[in-house]
C-alpha cells in the first residue's frame, strides 16, 4: 500500500508538470542525448507521459485504429466517399499504399520504439535517478504499452491465431530502441512468437505495477495491475486459450454477483456516464485521455466523434459513417424502448448515427481501451467454451451486462439449445455493448467468421487475401527482410 501511495503522488506530479508548455509535448527520447533524457526525475516522468502521448495519437489508438476496425464490419455506411476517411477500408479493398495502412503501422511502431527507448534509458541511467522501486513501475508501464501496441497491430496485419495455431507470420519484434537512422531490417516473427512477447511483457508488468483503485485519473489513464490483467484476459481469448482466460479473469472478477474486482471495478449503473466527463468511472479500466489544449487531442480526420457523429447540431461531427439498418441495430433483442444503449444512437432524418463520442470539436472524448463489461463478456465466453455447456456462470455474466442497460431482458438456460447458441448470444451482446469502440473487425477475424456482405460489396470469407490488411509499403521498401501478407 505504501508503494502505491508513493507512486500515485509521483504520477500526479508528472501529470501536473504536463500542464507546463515544455512538458505537454515532451521532446522524444530519440531527439535528446541519453544523459539529458534521464538525468532527473521530472524529465523521466515527462518521458513516461510522452509514451502515452505517442500511443494516443489519432493515427493509432487515439481514433484511427478503432475506426478502421469498426468500418470493416457490417454496421456502417460510408456517407461521403472520401478516400482520406477510410473509404478503402470500408470497401475492404486496401492496398499497401493506402493511407490508413501506412499510418497505423507507422504510429504503432513509433509507440513501440518509444517504449523500447524508455526501457533502455531506465536500465542505463534512469533507475539510478528514481530508485529501483519506482523504476520497476515505470518499466512495467512501458512494457504494457509495448504489449498493447503489438497486440493491436497483430489484429490488422496478421492472420488470426487459429489459422495454423500461431504458425503464420506475425509482427516484426523489436525490444531495443532505435535512436538514429540505420538498417534495422528484420523478418517477421510468427504469431506464436508475437503473442509470447506480448504475454511476457504483461507478466513482467503484472509483477511490478500497483493495484490502483478505480475512479481516479491515474488509475484510468496509466497502466496498473488491473489494466494488465484485463489485457491478459483479452489476449488469451484471442489465442483461443480459454482456460487461461478463466485463470486471469478470476483475479479481477468475483465468483458471484454483483461482479466486481478486489479493487472495486464494476459496471456503472448508467452506461451513458462512461462517455461523459470526467470519464473516470469504476468500469473504465484503461482509457486514453484528451483535453482542449493544443496538441492534446486527436489530429484532423482521426477523431472518433468526427467520423461517427452527424453534422446536425449540437453534435458537430462530420457524419462520415451512419449506421446501416441491416447491421446490429436491427437486432430485435436490442429493444429501442427499454435498452439504455439505444440512447447512444441519434436519428437524423431516416438514418441513425453512433454518438457515444458526442463532444464537439476538437473532439476531446476519451478513448476507452479496456472496460469491465468486456472482461465480463470475455469470461462468459470462455466459461462456455471450457465447460462445453450452457454454463450457469456464463449466463449470470451475460445477464449482468444486459441488465445494466435493459432490466426487461433476462436470458435463461432454456433459451439456448446448445453451448454454441449461448456463445452466439454472448458475441452478439459484445457486438452491441462495444459498438463504436474498435472491436468489430477483431471479433470477426478472431472467431473465423465471414465479413458480411453489405450494399454492393460482397462478403469476405476467412480464406480471402483481404481478410486481413497488407503490410505498409514503407516497411516493405526499407525492410527487405519483411514479407508481405499473401
Amino acid at each position: 500500500m505504501k508503494k502505491d501511495i508513493v507512486y500515485i503522488l509521483l504520477l500526479a506530479m508528472g501529470i501536473t508538470a504536463g500542464c507546463q508548455k515544455s512538458l505537454l509535448n515532451p521532446l522524444p527520447a530519440s531527439d535528446m542525448p541519453d544523459y539529458i533524457v534521464f538525468d532527473n526525475a521530472d524529465r523521466i516522468a515527462s518521458q513516461l507521459n510522452g509514451m502515452y502521448t505517442v500511443m494516443k495519437n489519432g493515427k493509432f489508438l487515439g481514433g484511427k485504429y478503432q475506426i478502421a476496425n469498426e468500418v470493416r464490419g457490417e454496421d456502417y455506411n460510408n456517407e461521403l466517399s472520401n478516400n482520406v476517411t477510410l473509404q478503402a477500408t470500408w470497401k475492404r479493398i486496401v492496398g499497401n499504399e493506402v493511407q490508413e495502412v501506412k499510418e497505423i503501422w507507422s504510429q504503432g511502431y513509433l509507440t513501440i520504439n518509444n517504449a523500447n527507448l524508455f526501457i533502455d534509458g531506465m536500465n542505463a541511467k534512469g533507475t539510478k535517478v528514481v530508485g529501483d522501486s519506482l523504476s520497476k513501475i515505470y518499466i512495467g508501464e512501458a512494457k504494457f504499452i509495448r504489449a498493447l501496441s503489438y497486440f493491436c497491430l497483430q489484429q490488422l496485419y496478421a492472420r488470426p491465431y487459429w489459422d495454423g495455431n500461431g504458425s503464420k507470420p506475425g509482427m516484426i519484434l523489436y525490444t531495443q530502441g532505435h535512436t538514429e537512422k540505420g538498417n534495422y531490417s528484420k523478418a517477421r516473427s510468427t504469431s506464436t512468437e508475437t503473442y509470447a512477447q506480448i504475454i511476457q511483457d504483461l507478466n513482467d508488468a503484472e509483477g511490478v505495477l500497483p493495484k490502483l483503485a478505480p475512479g481516479s485519473q491515474a488509475a484510468t489513464t496509466h497502466a496498473n495491475w488491473y489494466s494488465v490483467i484485463a489485457l491478459k484476459v483479452r489476449v488469451y481469448l484471442f489465442m483461443g486459450q480459454y482456460a487461461n482466460v478463466l485463470t486471469e479473469a478470476a483475479k479481477i472478477v468475483s465468483a458471484a454477483e454483483p461482479f466486481v474486482s478486489p479493487g472495486g471495478h464494476g459496471l456503472v449503473a448508467d452506461i451513458n456516464k462512461l462517455y461523459a466527463s470526467p470519464y473516470t468511472t469504476v468500469e473504465s479500466i484503461f482509457s486514453l485521455p484528451f483535453t482542449g489544449t493544443s496538441g492534446d487531442y486527436p489530429g484532423t480526420q482521426t477523431q472518433l466523434g468526427f467520423y461517427f457523429s452527424p453534422k446536425a447540431l449540437p453534435l458537430q461531427g462530420n457524419g462520415e459513417y451512419s449506421l446501416l439498418s441491416t447491421g446490429i441495430i436491427a437486432d430485435s433483442s436490442w429493444k429501442s424502448a427499454t435498452d439504455a444503449r439505444r440512447k447512444l444512437l441519434t436519428k437524423v432524418g431516416a438514418k441513425y448515427y453512433m454518438t457515444k463520442f458526442a463532444a464537439p470539436p476538437p473532439f476531446t472524448d476519451w478513448a476507452p481501451i479496456l472496460r469491465y463489461a468486456e472482461v465480463l463478456l470475455n469470461l462468459a465466453e470462455a466459461k462456455v467454451r471450457v465447460s462445453n455447456s450452457v454454463d450457469a456462470g456464463a449466463l449470470a455474466l451475460l445477464n449482468a451486462v444486459r441488465h445494466r442497460s435493459d432490466p426487461s431482458v433476462t436470458f435463461a438456460a432454456g433459451d439456448f439449445a446448445s453451448p454454441q447458441a449461448l456463445i452466439d448470444q454472448i458475441l452478439k451482446e459484445k457486438h452491441i455493448e462495444l459498438l463504436g469502440e474498435g472491436f468489430r473487425s477483431m471479433e470477426v477475424t478472431r472467431t473465423g467468421a465471414t465479413f458480411a456482405a453489405r450494399a454492393t460489396y460482397i462478403a469476405v470469407p476467412p480464406t480471402a487475401s483481404n481478410y486481413i490488411w497488407p503490410i505498409s509499403s514503407d516497411e516493405l521498401v526499407y525492410n527487405k527482410l519483411c514479407a508481405d501478407n499473401q
